[in-house]
C-alpha cells in the first residue's frame, strides 16, 4: 500500500475551494486529503432552450428546486451524484445527470457524459468520489420535474417513543418488494432474539438503472433502513455487529442486496455476492490512480474489506451480550 494512502491532514490544513482553478491546485498539493468543495455552491449556467442546468458540486438541491422542482430534499448535488442516491420517487440521480466535470488525481478537469468519455461517467456516478471530486454537474431539468411530480413519502414501519442510550447501528438493505414484508418480520425477530432495541424502521421504493458501473439499482427494490441500539459495552457492540451481518444475510437469502454506502459493514463474501463487479471497480481505480492519491474514507474501507480475511470471534457471558443465554461463538471478519 502506498505510504500516502494512510496519511491524513488536520482539518485546518484541508483547503476550502471556491473555483475550478483552486480545486485543481488543491488536488495537486493536498492529496490524499480531498479538498473541501463546500465553497463550490453556485449555479453556473442555465440553458433554457435545452432544459439544462449546470451547477457546482456543492450546490444544495434547494437551489436547483427554484429552477423547476426536484425529488431530492436535502444535501448537495455532488453528494447525491457521488452515491447515485435515489430521489423521493425512487429514481436514481444518474437518470437526471446530463454530464459532469471531475477533478482527477493529477489535478486536471475532465468532462464526461454518456457520449463523451462514457467510461469515466459510468465510474464516477455512484463511485463515491473514488476517481476524484466533482467540480460541476449538468442536470436535465425536465427529468427532474417529472421525478418531482412522482415523489412519495417514505413509509415509517417502526419508530419507538423512547430509545435508550447505548451503541447505535444503522444498515440499509434492498429487498424485492414481494419479499419485504417477510423480511421485516424476520428482522424484528432477530432484534428481539438479541435484545436490541429498534430505533427506526423505514421503507421506500427505488427504481432500476443501467448507466453506472457500481450499479446497486439492478431492479425495483424496497429500500429498508433499520436503526437499532445495543448496550454500550464491548460485548454489546459485538452483538450489534453480528446482528448487522445477520440482517445482510437475510436480505441476500430473500433475493435482495445491500446499499453501497453500507459496504464497509459487509463481509467480503457478502460484498462479492451483492456487487460482483466490485473487484473490477477497484481495478479501474488502480488503473486511473495507481498511487491511490485520491483515497477517501469510503474507498479505504471498501479496499480494506476486499483484502480482509475472516477470523473467528468469541465473547463470554460476562461481557453481557445476551444475559442468561451464555456465550455465542461466531465467525466474523476482523474490523
Amino acid at each position: 500500500m502506498p505510504a500516502t494512502s494512510s496519511l491524513t491532514l488536520p482539518a485546518a490544513t484541508i483547503p476550502r475551494v471556491f473555483s475550478a482553478g483552486e480545486l485543481c491546485k488543491a488536488m495537486r498539493t493536498t492529496l490524499p486529503a480531498v479538498p473541501d468543495a463546500s465553497g463550490l455552491d453556485r449555479v453556473l449556467r442555465h440553458d433554457a432552450e435545452r432544459g439544462l442546468l449546470e451547477v457546482q458540486a456543492g450546490t444544495p438541491w434547494s437551489a436547483v428546486a427554484s429552477h423547476g422542482g426536484t425529488a431530492f430534499a436535502t444535501g448537495t448535488v455532488g453528494e447525491s451524484v457521488a452515491a447515485n442516491t435515489a430521489g423521493r420517487d425512487g429514481t436514481p440521480v444518474v437518470a437526471h445527470v446530463h454530464s459532469l466535470t471531475i477533478a482527477t488525481a493529477d489535478g486536471e478537469l475532465r468532462r464526461a457524459s454518456r457520449e463523451r468519455a462514457p467510461e469515466i461517467f459510468r465510474l464516477a456516478v455512484g463511485g463515491f468520489g473514488v476517481f476524484g471530486p466533482f467540480y460541476s454537474l449538468t442536470l436535465d431539468l425536465g427529468s427532474l420535474a417529472r421525478s418531482a411530480a412522482r415523489a412519495e413519502t417514505p413509509v415509517i414501519l417502526g419508530l419507538p417513543e423512547h430509545v435508550p442510550a447505548g451503541a447505535r447501528f444503522r444498515i440499509e438493505l434492498l429487498l424485492p418488494p414481494e419479499a419485504s414484508e417477510a423480511f421485516v418480520v424476520q428482522a424484528r425477530a432477530e432484534l428481539g432474539e438479541r435484545r436490541c432495541r429498534l430505533a427506526q424502521l423505514e421503507a421506500r421504493r427505488t427504481l432500476p438503472e443501467e448507466a453506472t458501473f457500481l450499479r446497486w439499482a439492478k431492479r425495483d427494490y424496497a429500500a429498508i433502513a433499520i436503526e437499532y441500539c445495543t448496550r454500550g459495552t464491548v460485548g454489546g457492540c459485538v452483538n450489534g455487529t453480528e446482528l448487522r451481518t445477520k440482517l445482510i444475510d437475510l436480505a441476500i437469502a430473500a433475493g435482495g442486496s445491500l446499499a453501497p454506502q453500507c459496504l464497509a459493514h459487509a463481509t467480503r463474501a457478502q460484498a462479492a455476492h451483492c456487487y460482483p463487479m466490485l473487484g473490477a471497480f477497484l481495478a479501474e481505480k488502480r488503473r486511473y490512480d495507481p498511487a491511490e492519491r485520491v483515497a477517501g474514507a469510503w474507498y479505504r474501507a471498501v479496499r480494506d474489506l476486499w483484502r480482509r480475511e475472516p477470523c473467528e470471534a468469541r465473547w463470554s457471558r460476562e461481557q453481557g451480550v445476551l444475559p442468561g443465554k451464555g456465550a455465542l461463538p461466531s465467525t466474523t471478519q476482523a474490523r
